[in-house]
Formats: structure tokens, sequence, C-alpha cells
């Protein structure tokens, strides 16, 4: 779709919020992880308060969540699309994942999501850097399965906040129900990983196949 002149701002400025909403929920999460906030002790905190700031994080995750489909729909219902917006919106999501793996990754209480998560990174950077290093030579549109893929890493890095023991306990949920749930947002961060790897072989398959004919 060939971007508009002078297109409604409302989808690029809830893209633009979806790209801090990921920083302050990484800081949400990091600073109410048990280890405590820099330069202060680790009790600084009361359980009740690394309730507030993980809840507080995990909504402030959905809403901006949601927003990835939200921008996308009003830029092609009101054919708002620019240029701006096309940079922005991966970015965005790459910041927001990524906000949502470091900051799960500081509570050190899910050490079975260190691996699929270190191999989501990887990913994302790798392609990132591939996209930047064949710019104006080799165009690698997104794929509709790459799309459904920050779908899927979206929902995974929900589960996988609320299987946080503080944020679960918070809410009042089962305790003796925790353990099952955190396998399966294992499984499904596994599911994501699987996925995320293969669009990523796809790719790079794409541009070796397309460097070729050049």
């Amino acid at each position: 779709m060939t971007p508009a002149p002078h297109a409604n701002p409302i989808p690029n400025i809830l893209t633009g919020l979806r790209l801090a909403a990921g920083v302050v929920m990484f800081l949400l999460l990091a600073g109410a992880a048990p280890q405590g906030l820099p330069f202060l002790p680790p009790d600084f905190l009361s359980p009740s308060d690394q309730f507030r700031f993980a809840r507080t994080a995990f909504i402030i995750f959905i809403v901006a969540a949601s927003t990835d489909w939200i921008d996308g729909f009003l830029a092609r219902r009101w054919h708002a699309t620019t240029r701006w917006g096309a940079i922005l919106d991966p970015i965005a999501d790459k910041v927001l994942i990524t906000g949502a793996i470091l900051g799960v990754l500081a509570w050190g209480s899910v050490p079975q999501a260190a691996i699929p998560c270190g191999l989501i990174l990887f990913r994302e950077f790798a392609v990132s850097a591939l996209r930047e290093t064949v710019a104006g030579k080799v165009k690698l549109p997104v794929t509709l399965l790459a799309k459904w893929k920050t779908v899927l890493q979206m929902v995974a890095l929900a589960v996988l906040q609320l299987a946080l023991a503080p944020l679960w306990e918070g809410f009042g949920l089962p305790f003796e129900w925790l353990r099952h749930f955190q396998t399966f947002a294992y499984l499904l961060l596994w599911l994501a990983t699987v996925v995320t790897l293969w669009t990523g072989w796809q790719y790079f398959s794409k541009a070796q196949q397309k460097m070729r004919q050049l």
C-alpha cells in the first residue's frame, strides 16, 4: 500500500506508545525483582510492593501487545500507512518483546525460560542485522507466519509473566496449580521459540536465494 502523505497520526502514536510501554514494563519488572532495586537493600520492597509492580507491568504488557493489532487495523482502515509507521512498528514489537524477556529473567524464578528466551533474542537480532545488511539490495517482506510468530511470542510472554510466583499469588490463584501452569508457560514459550527460529531460517534462505540472482 502506498504511504499516505497526510495520514491520520493515531496509528503511529499507538505504535510509539507501545515502544515506550516496553521500556516502562521492563523497568517495573526489573525493579520489583527479588534482588531489589540498585543501591537499595534487597528488602526495600515488600511482597505487596513487588506484586503491585508486577501487576502493573503485566497490565501494561497486555494493553501494549493489543495495540500491535489495533494500530495496523486503523492504518489500513483509514489508509494511514506511512514509511515512519512501517519502520517504527517492528522496532516497537522488538522492544516490547525484549523488555518482557529481560524483565522476566531478572526475577530469576523461571530458569527454564532462559534458553528459549535467549534463542528468541538471538533470532530477532540476527534477522534485524540481515535486513540492515541487504537493505537496498534485497527486499524481505514480512511473511504471514512471521506476523503470527509475533502474536505467539506475546501470548507466551504474557503467560510467562503470570507464572511468576508473586504475581500468581497476588492474584489469589491456587498455589498448587502454579507448577502446572509454569510447565504450560514453558511449553508455550518453546512453541513460540520453534516458530521464531523457523521464520528466521526462512528469511536467511530467501535472502541467500535472492543474493545469488543479483
